[in-house]
Parts: C-alpha cells; structure tokens; sequence
C-alpha cells in the first residue's frame, strides 16, 4: 500500500508498505479515504518536532471499514468513520472522571505512532467515530479540527448570545468562526494579519473583520468596546503577540479560551497581566477535543452542524490531491505555515 513517509531532516517519501494486519479482537481495519495536514504537523515534519522517524503521520483522517476483529459488534463493513486519535487508557482517575485529554497514559494516532497518510491503517475500535448517512470523506477529514474549537467553546459554557471574538483565521480559525454562528454567537468577529483570510471570514460568516497589521490595538479596542460585554475570545493563532492581544482588548469578565499552541515564550508586562485582574478575565486552556462520554459531546456536535448544512468546507481546502500531489504540497512548504488547508485524497488513485 501508499503510505507518505516522513523521515528525520524533513524529507517527505511516498513509500510502499505491507498492508497492515488485525491482530486483536478489538482492532478494525480501515480504508482511508481523506485525511488533512495539521498545523501541529508541520514541526513534526520540518523541525525534528515527531517522536520518531520514520514515521507516517496523520491524525484527521476518514474512510470505510473493511474487515474487524472478532469484539467488535457495533459496526459494519463499509461503514464511513473519522478517526479519534486520542488513545487514553481508561483505567486513571483522569479517565474515570472523564477529563480524557488529561489521561497520564494516553497514546496518539498520527503523533506517538504512526497515522493515516497511508492507504490502510488498522486501528481499535474505540479510535473510530461511525459517521451518519450522507457525510461525505471530506467532512469526515474535519470532524477532528473542527472539535476543537467545539471544546473550548463547551468548557466555556456555549456560545449562545456572546460576542465572539477570534484570533487567528486558519482552519482553526474559520471552523470555530462557522460553529460559533451555528451556535447562537449574537455576534463573530474575526482578527488576522492576512487580508485574503479576513476577506473570506466575512465570506463565510464574520460580522466585522480587523487586520491587527493594520490597525493599532487601541483602535481594535476603542471598536470593540460597542460589544464589550458578555465576550468569549477565542485565541488560534498560537503567538506571543496574539495572546497579549486578546487580553489587552477583552472587555470585563470577557472569556479568553486559548487554543494556539505556543512556541515561544510568552512575557507579559506588568500592566498587561494587570488587565486580567483588572478585567476579571476568564482564562480557558483548552486542550485538544474531548468531553463527557467517549470521545465526546463535541463529536456530537459536529455531526449535528454538517447534517444540517452549517459547515463550508470548500473555501478552506488548498489543495486537494491524490498522494504524489499531497507530498509535492507538503515538501513546498519548508516549514512555513499553510495557506488554506492541505487534504491528502486516495480516491483520486
């Protein structure tokens, strides 16, 4: 089988594999259909950031079941699924309690072993979300980024009649844009240095757009503060300087979900950390997608927002292509970050 093999150094091989085999009455053997790069894989291709090489990765991916272990009753042959990378042990007192994120065992489908860039994949069941009738592989690609935002959104009790306020117009970025509509947002505001990913959050859904390249935080602010009460900032740019700046325009008790992940040191001034007193900030760390019973009710919610039309995906798919095209995007992009979302298609095979 094809599989895209990332290997120390930043070289990216399409390579061919043994068709991996189920070994456990629990396992489920999968035909990959789509399956989209992540932000957070690029580290791991281009800055020695994977916990080994060679390794395949890919965590946000769907495809049809083909064979299953002798425990697995609960689904069928060709049923379309989106993977749940998360491996938590369901044994500690964090998975009793069901903070599965937090689990002191977990292991990661796509990071610490090896993922879905690959024709077939052999996974547990427990790792596969059956997806209703009329999901196509593309949606089933972004149900995984798309819970993300839906995490911080529920560990902020909802979305319903707030203001909300995100940083960063990414994939992240824009799915959280489309889900806080969906969900009641009274308004969504979109802030990004890029005028192409402001223009297509006002295309999408966002009610006013600011490009803080552009514009002082001041005047950001002095905007803002028309809908400063009952504020839930949400935060996906994963930079020093858009942290300060949810802070520094927050409105009181505004909620400040971040989701970013940093890779620099975040220093804050004395009088910007005297905002978060101040202000009485909410500060939400939110950490990747799970809540409640297993994976999680934002599984569920997606589901509900694709069934019912809510979700454009089209406007934040770069490329889309077969698995010499996908290499050929990933290789492009030498470590910088993507323009629109790259999906790995084994259809076009």
């Amino acid at each position: 089988m094809k599989s895209v093999v990332i290997n120390a150094g930043g070289s990216v091989t399409l390579e061919e594999k043994p068709l991996p085999q189920i070994t456990h009455g629990d396992d489920v053997l999968v035909e990959v259909s789509c399956s989209g790069l992540c932000g957070s894989d690029i580290p791991r291709i281009f800055h020695n950031g994977a916990h080994f090489y060679p390794i395949t990765l890919g965590h946000e991916f769907s495809g049809r079941i083909k064979k299953m272990g002798a425990n697995v009753t609960d689904l069928n042959i060709n049923d379309l699924v989106s993977c749940v990378p998360l491996q938590p042990c369901f044994n500690c007192s964090e998975c009793h309690r069901q903070l599965w994120s937090q689990c002191k065992n977990y292991q990661f489908i796509g990071s610490r072993s090896n993922g879905g860039n690959c024709e077939y994949i052999v996974v547990p069941y427990k790792n596969l979300f059956r997806l209703p009738e009329g999901t196509t592989p593309t949606e089933g690609a972004f149900f995984e980024p798309m819970t993300v935002s839906l995490h911080t959104i529920q560990l902020a009790g909802g979305c319903k009649d707030k203001e909300v306020i995100i940083i960063g117009a990414g994939t992240i970025g824009l799915l959280a844009m489309q889900c806080a509509k969906a969900l009641g947002a009274r308004s969504v505001t979109a802030i990004d240095i890029n005028p192409e990913r402001l223009e297509l959050s006002k295309k999408l859904v966002a009610d006013y757009v600011y490009n803080s390249a552009e514009m002082t935080t001041d005047v950001i602010k002095s905007s803002l503060d028309e809908r400063r009460f009952d504020q839930l900032i949400l935060e996906t740019a994963g930079s020093p300087q858009t942290v300060e700046l949810a802070i520094k325009i927050a409105g009181p008790q505004a909620q400040i979900g971040l989701i970013g992940t940093l890779h620099q040191d975040l220093n804050l001034k004395s009088d910007t950390f005297g905002l978060i007193l101040r202000m009485e900030l909410r500060i939400l760390g939110s950490w990747m997608n799970y809540s409640g019973q297993w994976p999680g009710v934002e599984w569920k919610q997606a589901t509900q927002l694709f069934m019912q039309g809510k979700i454009d995906l089209p406007s934040l798919i770069a490329i889309k292509g077969s698995p010499q095209e996908y290499v050929e995007a990933v290789d492009a992009l030498q470590g910088n970050p993507m323009n629109g979302k790259i999906v790995l298609d084994f259809s076009q095979e």
